[in-house]
């Protein structure tokens, strides 16, 4: 792939629209990331208002005339939500297929009836690694919960020895794999391969989660030993449905978008001519907007059709499915404002001129700065767009394999510790009957390990490929 250059990343100006210094150019970062963690922490401003007023901030503590910073947050903005919108509304479709028809519950009961035993925490990691692919982790969490909590009530297992494995399968695929807004984010911003990026991911992911999930679980059921809560078991989805999907047509929905992202990106690396047809075939069909415009369709006639819905009851899932991602998209959007904001203004430049005389590795920068922003702000996404943007410079002389492994390094700094600023941290408790002090040592030490064991495990990657 081609890389840009610092000065290309800019989309309006090849030259940064202030001429501060450095120490001014750092204040300004520190400030107007402080003004976006004060306004989301402080005065619990919905984060799309924080980062617009943020991105603005920066600008004017950058000496950058304010034309110019509302310029570059807008075509920031414009620039993100174009890459990645489409894919976000089209992954939300899919997912809201998948739970409407019962296609997740049919995965979810036929993958328990073959589990048992000592099986059964590695069988919950497989539901929720699948489950999760499509599906934002908050909609992922409300899917499964009711699926753990009837699991350890019926199965006599610990809470914490059911519910840690599903966490961690769904915080992986929303860290580190795409279709999630994250990676995408990501993705776009240091101008990555979105299929090595995947396969790297999927390469990362399973260590990760088998770590932070089953033998984890094992250490949190030991520290926190809570019964499932009665109240907190709703009801699912299919019980409604007079039939529902089958396995096998419901695991290869899910799987089609990422199969043709996976068959393009090793097409690329065998194949490796452009003008070749049979590789012009695979970029368009394994690129991410018509592998996900394939699997809805796909997953029209598979999930929807194969439950009994009619045509109206389709269409009413999918406008229904694109309600609830209007926040995520104006969350997604004005962190590519911010980003755009942080490139336009030189503090990429700013970054390669300090990373230069700094012996710290760009993967662990990345990381490390992620995790700031994540502790910070609380939130996963705004993590990995503020840090995409600080590091997008970076990628300019990376490899493809190496600018893949500068998204999975960002992506697993933005889940470590999830504390009392993170919405997810609330559902957790609240789902689960825990106190304040159980969560932080079971969800919060979880996500902890994901974000350590899939940093260490990209660095470690990045001394072999």
């Amino acid at each position: 792939m081609t890389h840009l250059s610092v000065e290309m990343l800019a989309a309006d100006s090849v030259e940064p629209i202030t001429s501060a210094g450095h120490a001014q150019l750092g204040i300004a970062v520190l400030a107007g990331i402080a003004v976006i963690v004060l306004l989301i922490t402080k005065f619990k401003l919905h984060a799309f208002l924080a980062l617009t007023v943020g991105s603005l901030a920066l600008g004017a503590f950058s000496g950058a005339p304010l034309d110019k910073a509302i310029s570059s947050f807008t075509t920031g903005l414009g620039s993100t939500v174009a890459g990645v919108g489409v894919l976000i509304a089209l992954g939300a479709i899919l997912g809201k297929l998948l739970a409407d028809s019962g296609g997740a519950d049919q995965i979810v009961d036929t993958i328990l009836a073959k589990a048992g035993g000592r099986a059964m925490p590695w069988a919950m990691v497989l539901i929720a690694s699948v489950i999760g692919l499509p599906l934002f982790f908050e909609v992922g969490i409300v899917l499964l919960i009711p699926v753990v909590l009837m699991v350890a009530k019926r199965g006599n297992y610990s809470l914490m020895r059911i519910g840690i494995p599903a966490l961690a399968g769904l915080s992986v695929m929303h860290g580190l794999i795409p279709p999630h807004p994250g990676p995408l984010v990501a993705i776009d911003a240091v101008k990555a391969n979105l299929g090595v990026t995947l396969a790297l991911g999927v390469l990362v992911a399973i260590p990760t989660v088998v770590i932070a999930g089953p033998l984890f679980s094992k250490v949190a059921a030991r520290w926190v030993d809570v019964p499932a809560p009665e109240k907190m078991i709703p009801q699912r989805p299919s019980e409604d449905l007079e039939k529902r999907p089958g396995f096998g047509v419901t695991v290869a929905t899910v799987l089609l978008p990422v199969v043709l992202m996976l068959a393009k990106a090793l097409v690329d690396i065998v194949v490796d001519d452009p003008e070749a047809t049979v590789q012009r075939v695979f970029d368009v069909i394994g690129s991410p907007l018509i592998a996900l415009l394939a699997a809805v369709i796909v997953g029209m006639f598979t999930l929807g059709r194969a439950a009994g819905f009619t045509k109206e009851r389709l269409s009413t899932t999918v406008e229904k499915s694109l309600a609830p991602i209007a926040g995520v998209l104006m969350i997604v959007g004005a962190g590519g404002g911010f980003k755009q904001t942080l490139i336009d203004v030189g503090v990429g430049q700013m970054i390669l001129d300090f990373s230069k005389d700094w012996s710290i590795p760009a993967l662990l920068l990345a990381w490390l700065i992620a995790v700031a922003i994540r502790l910070a702000t609380g939130s996963a996404t705004v993590a990995t767009i503020s840090a995409a943007g600080l590091v997008a410079p970076l990628a300019a002389d990376m490899s493809t394999s190496h600018t893949a492994l500068l998204v999975l390094a960002i992506g697993a700094g933005s889940l470590f510790f999830s504390h009392v600023n993170d919405a997810g941290f609330w559902l957790v408790k609240e789902y689960f009957g825990l106190d304040v002090g159980q969560t932080i040592k079971t969800w919060s030490v979880m996500e902890t390990i994901i974000s350590v064991v899939a940093g260490g495990l990209v660095l470690l990657l990045s001394l072999v490929i």
